[in-house]
């Protein structure tokens, strides 16, 4: 749905932004919240608490090198093709199906739980590459900062929403017919599924990817995206912004993705009770929802690469926090730090990027984006891990995480935005 001068209309921004809002329940029940904390406590149940941190935090470090080799070259094949949709629901429909079945993996099975959560964070980020991919066909002229922001917001409510009622679950197992706080967790992985199912139906029904002026398919899809792939990775040599942003993201995102995707097991390994963890947790979404949103508006008025660099100053200051930390309420406070900024430094990473490439090979740039994205997943958990247990103090692990956000943003302070922006409108007319 287009408006009278062909730009996006509200329909199609909505309807993409909602994508948004059903995989975050992944990302807040699944992948930050129950999962690690029940990896831990049943499925390597008796073991070392540095040993299944090490273990989760290979698990996240494979599943991410796998979509990491994987991004660029579907979102090549996916430019070709004018698929990236299909792509994205073919994805999504993995993560749906492996993330329901984390419901049926019984007491000390950790291998087979780790396997089948592999697959399900390979369907997740799989499908981010795509849908960051049609940000362009989703947002009006002059507003990628805002619709970039939008979705974040709305991932927060969503997954906050569901991750709500999924603690409600756990903790008053009873009211709700259940056993105990195991059924609870396993219900709340089912419950994951059928929202991530039930919220992409809007951009499966609604959403209009923009025509590709040349569509190949079929195996001449396949052949002209890795040549484009490879035309591509020559470019980049001469893309000198991009590729500046693309080493900053890589080394700043890897602090980001490292704090979501551990810190549950990090306050666990340090002591603290598992219902503060979860319902500190909850609080984060909450207040990411209507920090993103503002986030979106600061880009707009600072510029985005300034607002992103306020946010790494946060993340370096909750860091240093973390390491000193005693007491339960530190970590709510801390929760709450974290999601001020968390959401904005995504959004505007996104739309900074988004700004920095020809329009007409966002699919392939954004496999590179997301690929680096990814290869950050890796070397952050398992610093994590290495360094816990190795030392024996987890403490420890976390002052590791601030050499990539000091180091990420050093090196975005060197992106000339203004000439990044010129030359990729140059790219697109060719």
């Amino acid at each position: 749905m287009t408006s009278s001068d062909g730009r996006p209309g509200g329909r199609q921004v909505i309807s993409w932004a909602l994508y948004d809002w059903a995989n975050s329940a992944f990302a807040t029940t699944v992948l930050a919240g129950f999962f690690p904390l029940f990896f831990k406590k049943y499925w390597s149940a008796g073991s070392d608490v540095t040993v299944s941190t090490f273990q989760l935090g290979v698990a996240n470090a494979v599943a991410s090198l796998v979509v990491a080799l994987l991004a660029p070259v579907l979102g090549a094949i996916a430019d070709r093709s004018g698929a990236r949709k299909r792509y994205l629901l073919l994805f999504a429909g993995m993560g749906v199906v492996m993330t329901g079945c984390l419901a049926l993996v019984a007491e000390g099975q950790w291998p087979v739980a780790v396997a089948i959560y592999m697959f399900a964070l390979v369907g997740f980020s799989g499908s981010n590459v795509f849908y960051d991919a049609l940000l362009l066909d989703a947002a009006p002229h002059g507003r990628i900062d805002r619709v970039s922001a939008l979705g974040f917001a709305l991932g927060y409510l969503g997954g906050g929403v569901l991750f709500s009622f999924n603690v409600a679950l756990t903790l008053w197992p009873g009211t709700f017919g259940l056993p105990d706080a195991t059924a609870a967790v396993k219900v709340s992985f089912l419950s994951v599924a059928i929202w991530w199912a039930l919220f992409s139906l809007p951009l499966l029904i609604y959403f209009r990817e923009v025509p590709l002026s040349e569509r190949v398919g079929g195996w001449a899809a396949v052949i002209s995206g890795f040549s484009q792939l490879a035309g591509t990775f020559r470019a980049l040599r001469h893309m000198r912004v991009v590729f500046v942003f693309l080493l900053a993201y890589w080394l700043y995102i890897d602090g980001v993705h490292t704090v979501i995707r551990m810190a549950v097991d990090y306050g666990l390994a340090i002591g603290f009770d598992a219902n503060d963890l979860i319902v500190a947790l909850l609080l984060t979404q909450f207040i990411g929802f209507p920090a993103a949103l503002i986030f979106g508006r600061l880009g707009e008025r600072t510029g985005a690469k300034t607002a992103i660099l306020m946010g790494l100053g946060v993340y370096i200051f909750a860091c240093v926090w973390a390491y000193s930390m005693r007491e339960a309420w530190e970590f709510y406070v801390l929760a709450g730090v974290i999601g001020l900024v968390q959401g904005g430094v995504q959004a505007l990473s996104r739309a900074l990027y988004a700004r920095l490439i020809p329009a007409n090979k966002s699919g392939e740039f954004f496999g590179f984006y997301n690929m680096l994205g990814k290869f950050a997943a890796i070397l952050g958990p398992l610093i994590i891990g290495v360094v816990s247990v190795t030392t024996g103090d987890p403490r420890l692990s976390i002052l590791a995480v601030i050499v990539l956000f000091v180091a990420g943003g050093a090196l975005l302070l060197a992106v000339n935005e203004r000439d990044g922006v010129e030359h990729a409108h140059a790219l697109a007319r060719v």
